[in-house]
């Protein structure tokens, strides 16, 4: 099996029942910035949900912008995440943090949601 590196819809909770799902008996991973809920699947990929709240980012081009760097980067490394659905949700003042910042402290996630988890 190869190793793709999309983000396909998919990849994607988009249904308030999938949100849901997750919500409702969830694994928590934290940083400073960042809280992450999770829930095993059946699937054979990992998907990702984004809850960015205006109250948390009041600017739509810093929610964005966060949308983008966690896309890219759950892109990059969800072939070395366990099957899971996550929902990634922002503390506030994460719209002060650098592109960089915001990346790093991703990355820190998978690798606690990695090392947690693992895959088995």
């Amino acid at each position: 099996m190869t190793v793709t590196k999309k983000f396909t819809r998919e990849s994607r909770i988009l249904t308030p029942s999938q949100f849901q799902n997750i919500f409702s008996n969830p694994t928590r991973f934290s940083t400073q910035h960042f809280t992450v809920l999770t829930t095993p699947n059946n699937d054979q990929q990992n998907r990702l949900g984004l809850a960015i709240a205006k109250k948390r980012v009041k600017l739509a081009v810093q929610r964005n912008r966060i949308k983008r760097l966690v896309r890219e980067s759950f892109r990059l490394n969800q072939h070395k995440l366990p099957h899971i659905d996550m929902v990634i949700m922002v503390k506030s003042g994460v719209d002060t943090l650098e592109n960089e910042d915001i990346s790093k402290q991703i990355y820190g996630i998978w690798r606690k949601i990695d090392r947690r988890l693992g895959k088995k």
